[in-house]
């Protein structure tokens, strides 16, 4: 699988339950997720092991319906199997404020391919360096 947004969370930009530059919004690292386009909730990725999660991205911008963020740094993420995938999920309510549960947690994209994908950690700090050219994180 190539990275994609999740129709659900297509569907959510549309009708306003997902507001990027307002809602929290955070990255999991994880692994041996199979892609499914329905996945709504991060409850629903059944089959993902989290192994870390960023704290909420900072700079967000949307000009022109493309996502861009600082870049963010996993600390010191414990030694284990290789890391394939980033997902990003919309962590609060779609006005900001404390995280929701994962039966809440909106997932908007995921990203299995980039410079340095897969990745396996060792204990130390994994930064995840956004795409600079056209598209940055993600266009809608």
């Amino acid at each position: 699988m190539a990275n994609a947004l999740f129709d659900p969370g297509r569907e959510g930009f549309l009708d306003g339950t997902i507001d990027f530059d307002t809602a929290v919004i955070k990255v999991i690292l994880g692994r041996g997720y199979t892609w499914d386009a329905t996945d709504k909730f991060v409850s629903d990725l059944t089959s993902l092991t989290q192994v870390a999660v960023s704290a909420a991205l900072t700079s967000k911008t949307v000009t022109n319906g493309i996502a861009d963020a600082a870049d963010i740094t996993f600390s010191a993420v414990g030694a284990g199997a290789a890391c394939d995938c980033l997902i990003i999920v919309q962590a609060s309510a779609v006005g900001g404020g404390a995280d929701v549960a994962d039966s809440a947690k909106r997932v908007i994209a995921y990203i299995d391919t980039g410079t340095g994908m897969p990745v396996t950690p060792n204990g130390g700090d994994i930064t995840v360096a956004w795409d600079s050219a056209t598209n940055k994180i993600f266009k809608l």
